[in-house]
């Protein structure tokens, strides 16, 4: 059975991690994901955007680890203070976790240890912490069969801890971002460093919201992150991030551009019909009915 060692400590070699394949897709993934931090500044309410998109994150990465919901749920939650189902409950939570990362961040520029505990609490509601009791392991849904066994000892534990904060805090990173953001996701979850919400509290800390390409694409994800642990292969892992973030990134696009030609339709109709409005409230009911259909 596969643990974390002390040699498996960021950073991986170049060779593994900068291969040709990698190098044409990181290409691809960045010139999508700058595509669409153009295209996003040209929404009139870009809040909106944020909160929709957020949500529909939490959803999906929540869905990664078997906790279903729906987007009318969901919304029905954050608009009345009636008491939730435990899963709507675990979704809002993770949505105020991601907020609170973002916020961190920006505050910061940089994640403590601390910060990490904040985040995993957030969203489990319980104060576990770091592991300290050995056990843990993780098994395939469907055999039951142990598929990999993460380090038990919660010293070594805090050593890659440490580690991966470390990198990830580096502002100058020996790796392309998008490249790096690849690795400490794997590093995170291969150290898996709570009893439960390791994988949310992993993807919150990637940024990108990634969830529902992983959705999609489970076994795959689950498969490939194993065969980093096992044989130091890199290469095939690191290409499913970066195309999850390419697929994303032109997804997002198109979303955007359906919902700016349905306001610009929107607000047309309602001069021609020479209603009066409010523009910002015309936006805010426009893009609350019609960005949850769009399925972000």
């Amino acid at each position: 059975m596969h643990h974390i060692k002390k040699r498996d400590k960021l950073p991986p070699k170049r060779e593994k991690v900068e291969t040709l394949e990698i190098l044409r897709q990181l290409s691809k993934s960045s010139k999508s994901l700058g595509e669409l931090k153009g295209i996003a500044q040209t929404m009139s309410n870009q809040e909106m955007l944020i909160n929709a998109v957020v949500l529909q994150a939490a959803k999906d990465s929540s869905e990664i680890e078997n906790i279903i919901t729906t987007q009318d749920k969901l919304y029905k939650a954050l608009a009345t203070k009636t008491k939730q189902g435990s899963q709507v409950k675990e979704v809002i939570n993770y949505r105020r976790a991601i907020f609170s990362g973002s916020d961190l961040l920006k505050k910061q520029g940089f994640l403590r240890l601390k910060d990490v505990e904040f985040l995993q609490k957030t969203i489990i509601e319980n104060n576990a912490g770091i592991r300290s009791i050995p056990g843990t392991v993780l098994k395939n849904d469907k055999t039951g069969e142990v598929v990999y066994t993460p380090q038990q000892d919660k010293e070594h534990i805090l050593d890659l801890l440490s580690n991966f904060l470390e990198h990830f805090n580096l502002k100058q990173e020996s790796f392309p971002p998008l490249i790096n953001l690849a690795i400490l996701h794997y590093q995170f979850e291969s150290i898996h460093p709570f009893y439960d919400g390791n994988g949310r509290t992993g993807r919150i800390l990637n940024i990108l919201y990634l969830s529902s390409y992983i959705n999609e694409n489970k076994a795959n994800y689950y498969r490939l992150l194993n065969k980093v642990n096992k044989s130091d292969e890199w290469e095939e892992y690191i290409l499913y991030i970066l195309k999850a973030i390419e697929v994303i990134s032109n997804r997002t696009i198109d979303k955007i551009n359906s919902i700016n030609n349905l306001l610009s339709e929107t607000i047309e109709i309602a001069q021609k019909k020479n209603q009066k409005y409010r523009e910002k409230n015309l936006l805010n009911c426009f893009l609350n009915s019609h960005i949850q259909k769009l399925n972000m």
